[in-house]
């Protein structure tokens, strides 16, 4: 079982999994359409990953604006997310992503990657931010688990 996470843009789809742990996030590709509203290859690539990966839900970043609204952006990825669903048959699940393809392009500047290079792969760094981000909160959700069975248990 693995969760998928994509970093939807206007001209690309940033994609990563998990690994079978649900611990870590990968980048695997970058997804580009030739035409923004164009998005049968891209839901069919998607759908081909979903199930080489044996992916059992996905992790959309939702680009909500810095005062917690509802943008243009956020709304097509409402769009997409419902394509998401109807093509896959798989839950997908909105994630906040505010800042992470700011702190793509950090990482990759500290990581001494040429502009030229940062620009191929930001996508897929920014989809490994948006799906870490949701394997730490359900690593957290465990371990507050783990630790109310353990107290629980000592009463």
């Amino acid at each position: 079982m693995r969760i998928m996470g994509l970093d939807y843009g206007s001209v690309t789809v940033g994609v990563a999994i998990s690994d079978a742990l649900l611990l870590t996030a990968q980048g695997i590709e970058v997804i580009r359409r030739k035409q923004p509203d164009k998005l049968r290859q891209t839901l069919a690539r998607i759908e081909e990953l979903a199930k080489e990966y044996e992916v059992e839900s996905i992790v959309l970043g939702y680009p909500k604006n810095m005062n917690n609204t509802v943008g243009e952006r956020a709304q097509k990825s409402e769009e997409f997310a419902e394509m998401l669903r109807r093509r896959t048959g798989l839950e997908v699940i909105l994630w906040d992503e505010r800042l992470t393809t700011v702190a793509a392009h950090q990482a990759l500047i500290e990581g001494d990657v040429r502009r030229e290079n940062r620009a191929k792969v930001v996508d897929k760094v920014a989809a490994v931010f948006i799906l870490q981000g949701y394997l730490d909160k359900l690593a957290m959700e465990r371990n507050s688990v783990q630790t109310m069975d353990c107290m629980s248990e000592g009463e």
